[in-house]
C-alpha cells in the first residue's frame, strides 16, 4: 500500500491569509457606509424634484396650486414621497 503526500497550508499561511481578507474589509466597510449616505441624499433631492413637478403639472391642468390632499387624491405623489419632500424641500 502506498501512502500519498497530502501537503496543506500551515498556520501561518492560514494567518496571513485571514490578515489580508481583515485589511481589506476595514478598507471597504466605511467607504460601503458613506456611498449609502450620498445615495440617501441624491435620492431625497429627486424625490423633491419629483413632487415639485408633479405640483408644477396640477397647476398646469387646474390652473390653482393643489393642497396635499389633492396631491394624494389624484394620485400624482404618495405619502411617502410627500413626506420625504416636505423634510428636505429647503436644502
Amino acid at each position: 500500500m502506498r501512502k500519498l503526500k497530502h501537503q496543506g497550508f500551515t498556520l501561518v499561511e492560514m494567518l496571513i491569509v485571514l490578515l489580508v481578507i481583515s485589511i481589506l474589509i476595514l478598507l471597504f466597510v466605511p467607504n460601503l457606509s458613506a456611498q449609502r449616505t450620498v445615495i440617501d441624499e441624491k435620492g431625497n433631492v429627486a424625490i423633491v424634484k419629483v413632487v415639485e413637478t408633479q405640483i408644477e403639472l396640477f397647476q398646469l391642468n387646474e390652473n390653482r396650486t393643489p393642497t396635499r390632499q389633492e396631491l394624494l387624491a389624484g394620485n400624482y405623489v404618495t405619502e411617502e414621497q410627500y413626506a420625504i419632500y416636505l423634510a428636505h424641500r429647503n436644502e
